[in-house]
């Protein structure tokens, strides 16, 4: 079971793979898209997944504080109908409220990281940190 956890953004896509057994989360890489250009990302998904024999994927919900789903959770939920009409795989959403909120702290407190780093890993972190919530609470 290899799963691939997906931040999406209006811009970018943030990526990480699980281990074979499902334990852990790695970030992989940011795919640069251009929604208004219908341009999102998905020939180099499916490279993806055909190299990590991904069977299903982890999309990360960003629903507001009150719990509702706004404008770019409505986005990522279309993003994720595209994953299933394009793979056939599962696709599950997880809340990511703060997840790149934290992904940023970490990234400032642990790595002291610059400005312009920041923004080239951000993405590919917090799809790390969906991921890996959602491997810790699924754990068997």
């Amino acid at each position: 079971m290899r799963l691939m956890g997906l931040d999406v953004g209006s811009r970018t896509v943030g990526v990480a793979i699980s281990d074979p057994f499902g334990w852990t989360a790695q970030g992989l890489e940011i795919i640069r898209i251009n929604e208004d250009k219908g341009d999102f990302g998905l020939p180099r998904v499916q490279e993806l997944v055909a190299q990590y024999e991904v069977t299903g994927f982890v999309v990360g919900l960003p629903k507001n504080m009150n719990n509702t789903l706004g404008p770019r959770a409505e986005k990522s939920q279309e993003y994720g109908a595209k994953l299933e009409q394009l793979f056939g795989l599962p696709v599950v959403f997880s809340d990511e409220r703060l997840t790149t909120v934290e992904a940023s702290r970490m990234l400032i407190e642990e790595a002291d990281a610059s400005r312009k780093r920041q923004k080239q890993v951000i993405d590919k972190l917090a799809a790390q940190m969906i991921l890996q919530n959602y491997l810790d609470q699924h754990s068997h």
